[in-house]
């Protein structure tokens, strides 16, 4: 049982809150920004990925323009980095929630998986060569992602060679409930089936294609599914 010194410190709702509003400050319908939840699962892929991937590869999947002021930027990237720090804390010790989103519904909102998991296929696209190659040759890699996948393909963060149903209520709550013991398999696996020297090889003489280069914004990417 975990003690109260080696619990995770995770933001609290005024956090929470806080950041989420400077998200939404500077984001606009359509630019494809990232708000809370999907800066959340973008984080949650890399915490449970093949490689670290440092702040200044991440931060700018996040801002995109600069502080007002030199208080501003040290809040905001303060409780960025707590949020980062809790999110492997978090699945260390079987703590994990996804941050979702809401979508205006009758009688109630509802809660919504896609933001969270636009943000974890740009976690993923982050270190797109070892995960796509990965996938590729060991099923169970993509086996133990399911969840994710057919929340994202049921959003349609993620487009799918074969036509997929649409997931019922029970299902889709399904799926979102084993979101935590997925990142924990995760992590497992790379943990077991760490990169291997000819994978990072490819990784570090890939050329950077014409799309990297321009480095555009981007809608429901999720290239790293074929």
């Amino acid at each position: 049982m975990s003690t109260k010194t080696d619990w995770p410190s995770s933001l609290d709702d005024n956090e929470l809150d806080e950041l989420d509003r400077y998200l939404r400050a500077h984001a606009q319908e359509g630019d494809g920004r990232l708000l809370l939840d999907g800066v959340h699962g973008m984080l949650s892929a890399l915490a449970v990925g093949p490689l670290q991937v440092l702040p200044e590869e991440w931060l700018p999947e996040v801002l995109h323009e600069p502080f007002t002021s030199e208080a501003e930027g040290n809040r905001v990237l303060a409780l960025l980095a707590k949020l980062n720090d809790s999110i492997s804390a978090e699945i260390d010790v079987d703590a994990y929630e996804p941050i979702l989103g809401e979508v205006e519904a009758e009688p109630m909102p509802v809660l919504s998986a896609a933001g969270w998991c636009e943000g974890f296929s740009r976690g993923i696209d982050l270190r797109a060569g070892l995960w796509e190659k990965r996938l590729a040759d060991d099923p169970s890699l993509m086996e133990l992602l399911g969840p994710v996948m057919a929340l994202a393909v049921d959003e349609g963060v993620l487009s799918a060679d074969a036509t997929f149903d649409k997931l019922g209520d029970e299902e889709y709550d399904e799926c979102l409930s084993r979101l935590p013991a997925v990142l924990v398999a995760v992590s497992h696996y790379w943990y077991e089936h760490p990169a291997t020297e000819e994978e990072l090889e490819a990784l570090v003489t890939e050329p950077a294609s014409e799309d990297d280069a321009q480095h555009p914004p981007r809608q429901r990417s999720g290239h790293w599914v074929h």
